[in-house]
């Protein structure tokens, strides 16, 4: 079996010089080639490693040669390429050809918490000290490009894998995306954004086509992308299974040249999903730059090497050789391949990466302390001097870090949140009933959790010993909410319902009826109906948070860590509340036949008629009232915040100063969140959108000041007929608040 082995830049060296100066070229004036010298500019040795390379050395760079990894070109030294799926940790290796476990005993990681958690923070240095921490990781295990972070839009709560994205805003999401990307590169390891674009379902995700107008493609679904391209300067992005104009994403003309490659300027590589590339003529016009994943089942294709089939390695060399495709576009994607790896691996002040170290495990548990959000108390926490604690649920016990899809990972210890809770309350008497059977199965790819979750007894008599047990604790704190199986929070699949599964509204329900100081921990990565929520006293919004959960989570029970969280989505009270009304909606209605991979496929129509009124828009729009409003988030002290003041001009940019203070006895932190109405407009508006926002960290009795500055986009929308941004000349209102629905200040201004 072949080996992750990385080619030596150095000793290459000889090798070239030994093969002489291809076309012509001349060795650098030190006598190294240019290609090779430092010295030299990225551009420089780009075009000199390009001139050198024969045409089956081009196509060979252009697809995989193993599960993760694509070919270099020894006799030039240009080294392999090696991808790991993140986001929130670097999988285990796996096997060349299959995704078996390779069964190495180093590749256990920190599992940092999932990005929906991330994004709780609102605070954009959680998310720079996230980026550099997994970089950090990703370049220990010789990683080259990290497969993340996600930035797609929560359209509907019941997306499988919205626990890999950043929430419902546009906004919040490419605030945080940015210093994500930053804090990976740092390291020399390209993070590679996705899933580009429109891809918000896991339900027939390989056969959507999404029609949806230009307004709402540009002002919901793609700035994320694009602050990470020209804001972050990511250097690899992934393209979608889905489809768009009738093209897959990940060969799709609009999305890949139109737009990322031309209209923003991106310099980087496309990476195809695995097994989202379906046609050479297509990969090879319509902007894909590295094929990955294509006939994943090893030897399908009965060639002697897989990977030769693949629609660009081939298939595309041959179409080369008959003039069928042009030079100058191979040559486009050849310099976005070696721009990669000059930015990673042939980087020789590469920083070396750490793994699975103390400070990474520190890092986790920083960002999930701040992640944590408090959505209800009434008095209950934080817990002081409790003498005897009940822990109810499943998801107190159960390994979180295993499943879900590819973010699934092998970690070098998982806190569970009953571990975390008796280690900070050793001096209370600490008992656990299960509540409920959920999932019993720990397993993913070959990565078992080691756990023993089978249950002798049957649901009616675990709810029965769970509120016996009740009656006599002092707290209650039950830890339930989804977990990482099919049709729950994981890849592959959407859920099926709203509602928490496995009965827990009834052991919720029961428990209120008997423990006066209930607290309910609710572990998702998207919201969950709440109908119990005006009978328990007190919730939590917990998350996947992977290495340090538990210690997480006991740290805000205890107060020891002031809950700062902010909700990244909105919790409606059932789907009903959503804008998904229709099939035609969610989740498409049956069109066409077209071929996918060797077999056709009904391709699934889905319009997003809603329109730009996704999440709090919608809400605001319908006059909806929430259970708990997007960016909420209580605390354990109380905050004032005074009347803002202005400065500058719409034209060339206003900076609103808002002064917050800590009236309460704990230090702690407070979000102020602005959003922008534009209340007379030629286009329909959303009441209010986030524009801006600051995290302030406050001492009792402190005041501060809170910069927010905003410039002429944050009152523009987009004009399809232009294809332009346009801001109209007229009234707006700057909204001050803690989050969408508790607006306390306001000022009006004009442009």
């Amino acid at each position: 079996m072949k080996t992750h082995l990385v080619c030596c830049i150095l000793s290459a060296v000889a090798v070239v010089t030994a093969c002489g100066n291809q076309n012509g070229k001349q060795a650098a004036g030190n006598g190294m080639p240019v290609f090779l010298d430092d010295s030299k500019t990225m551009d420089e040795r780009v075009e000199d490693a390009l001139s050198r390379m024969t045409l089956e050395e081009k196509v060979t760079v252009l697809h995989a040669q193993s599960k993760f990894s694509s070919a270099g070109v020894p006799r030039l030294g240009l080294p392999e390429v090696w991808m790991s799926d993140g986001p929130h940790g670097i999988r285990p290796e796996v096997l060349w050809d299959k995704w078996e476990q390779a069964g190495w005993t180093s590749d256990s990681c920190t599992a940092f918490p999932a990005l929906t958690a991330l994004s709780a923070t609102w605070n954009p240095e959680m998310s720079r000290l996230y980026g550099k921490s997994i970089g950090e990781e990703a370049r220990y295990r010789k990683k080259d490009v990290l497969l993340g972070p996600g930035v797609n839009i929560n359209r509907t709560p019941l997306n499988g894998r919205s626990f890999e994205y950043f929430g419902e805003d546009p906004y919040l999401t490419s605030r945080m995306v940015v210093p994500y990307v930053q804090g990976v590169q740092g390291n020399g390891v390209a993070a590679c954004v996705k899933h580009f674009a429109l891809n918000n379902q896991e339900t027939n995700r390989f056969t959507t086509d999404v029609n949806v107008d230009d307004r709402t493609l540009y002002e919901i679904y793609l700035p994320a992308f694009k602050a990470a391209v020209q804001e972050g300067g990511a250097w690899a992005i992934m393209g979608s299974y889905n489809l768009y104009k009738g093209q897959w994403n990940c060969h799709n003309q609009y999305l890949l040249n139109d737009i990322l490659k031309k209209e923003w300027g991106f310099d980087g590589v496309v990476v195809s999903d695995w097994g989202g590339t379906h046609d050479t003529k297509e990969a090879v016009e319509n902007g894909l730059d590295m094929e990955f994943g294509t006939w994943t089942d090893g030897l399908k294709s009965m060639a002697s090497n897989s990977y030769d089939s693949y629609y660009l390695a081939n298939p595309y060399l041959e179409g080369l050789k008959s003039g069928k495709y042009d030079m100058q576009t191979l040559d486009d994607k050849v310099r976005r391949v070696l721009r990669l790896m000059y930015r990673t691996n042939m980087d020789k002040n590469r920083p070396y990466g750490s793994f699975a170290s103390p400070e990474h495990a520190a890092a986790a548990r920083k960002i999930g302390d701040e992640a944590i959000v408090l959505l209800k108390n009434e008095g209950v926490l934080p817990i002081k001097d409790a003498k005897k604690i009940l822990v109810v649920g499943e998801n107190a016990i159960k390994m979180m870090t295993v499943g879900g899809g590819s973010s699934s990972l092998k970690v070098k210890k998982e806190y569970s949140p009953l571990e975390g809770i008796k280690e900070r309350f050793k001096d209370a008497d600490v008992e656990y009933e299960r509540g409920y059977i959920g999932d019993v199965g720990g397993e993913y790819n070959g990565v078992s959790t080691g756990q023993d979750l089978s249950e002798s007894r049957f649901a009616e008599q675990l709810l029965k010993d769970a509120v016996t047990a009740a009656k006599n604790a002092e707290y209650v704190i039950f830890i339930g909410g989804l977990n990482k199986s099919d049709h729950q929070d994981a890849e592959g699949a959407d859920r099926l319902s709203y509602s928490l599964p496995y009965s827990q509204d009834t052991v919720i329900e029961a428990l209120a009826s008997v423990a006066p100081k209930l607290v309910v921990v609710n572990i998702s990565g998207n919201a969950v109906a709440m109908p119990w929520a005006d009978m328990v006293p007190a919730i939590i919004q917990d998350w996947y948070l992977g290495s340090e959960a538990g210690h997480s989570l006991a740290d805000v029970l205890s107060g020891d860590v002031n809950p700062s969280g902010k909700l990244p989505f909105t919790i409606g009270a059932t789907l009903d509340d959503y804008p998904i009304k229709t099939a035609e909606q969610y989740p498409g209605v049956p069109g066409e036949e077209k071929r996918l991979g060797t077999n056709m496929a009904t391709i699934m129509n889905e319009t997003y008629s809603e329109g730009i009124f996704v999440g709090y828009r919608w809400f605001d729009k319908e006059k909806i009232t929430p259970v708990f409003p997007f960016g909420h988030g209580l605390s354990y002290t109380t905050f004032e915040i005074g009347e803002p003041s202005m400065v500058g001009s719409a034209e060339r940019g206003i900076t609103f100063k808002v002064s917050v203070k800590n009236t309460g006895s704990v230090a702690g932190a407070e979000t102020v969140e602005l959003y922008i109405s534009d209340a007379e407009c030629s286009v329909e508006r959303p009441e209010k959108e986030l524009k801006g926002f600051a995290k302030v960290f406050l001492e009792p009795g402190e005041t501060k000041v809170a910069e927010i500055t905003i410039d002429k986009s944050a009152l523009s929308f987009f004009d399809a007929g232009k294809h332009a941004w346009v801001a109209e000349k007229g009234d707006f209102q700057a909204l001050f608040g803690t989050s969408s629905r508790d607006i306390c200040r306001t000022v009006k201004f004009t442009y």
